[in-house]
């Protein structure tokens, strides 16, 4: 066993861990933060994207020693300081950018991280960075569509077909 230490949403997190328990563990199972989901344990659907040092990481492909002393932002994260919703997850209800969601806490971090490297990124844009997150239900449609609200731009409408 061995000690680690980061800051996990702005608060000192500290714990004993195997060599080989993974960030994800660590984040679910010790500090009981069960936003950050196990989707596929194979680094293929996102569902568990977190954000080390700023940067949008899938925490199944990390051991939680390589995040000692690193600061850590999970979707319990993101909501403001007096916990109503941050602006990427109230886009995310407005617009209904989930269904089952259970991709939700990784989208929201990857357009989160993506608003952050690129403030107003085109609907294409959007689509490219999301490809290593899945979603099974709802077609990418509204998830494109909230993270183009959050961004302050207008939001694509569908064509309506001309009567």
């Amino acid at each position: 066993m061995s000690h680690v230490s980061m800051k996990v949403n702005g608060k000192d997190a500290k714990g004993e861990v195997e060599g080989r328990t993974l960030l994800v563990e660590f984040l679910r199972e010790d500090l009981k933060l069960t936003g950050t989901h196990v989707g596929c344990d194979t680094s293929q659907c996102g569902a568990c994207v977190v954000h080390v040092d700023g940067k949008a990481v899938k925490a199944c492909t990390i051991f939680a020693l390589e995040a000692e002393g690193a600061e850590v932002t999970t979707i319990e994260g993101m909501a403001n300081a007096d916990g109503s919703l941050g602006v990427v997850q109230a886009a995310f209800q407005e617009h209904h950018g989930l269904q089952c969601g259970f991709c939700t806490p990784g989208m929201v971090m990857a357009g989160a991280a993506l608003l952050k490297e690129n403030p107003k990124p085109s609907e294409a844009e959007i689509r490219q960075y999301l490809e290593g997150n899945i979603c099974r239900c709802t077609g990418y449609h509204n998830i494109v569509k909230a993270i183009m609200a959050a961004s302050g731009q207008d939001v694509p409408q569908p064509a309506v077909a001309a009567e």
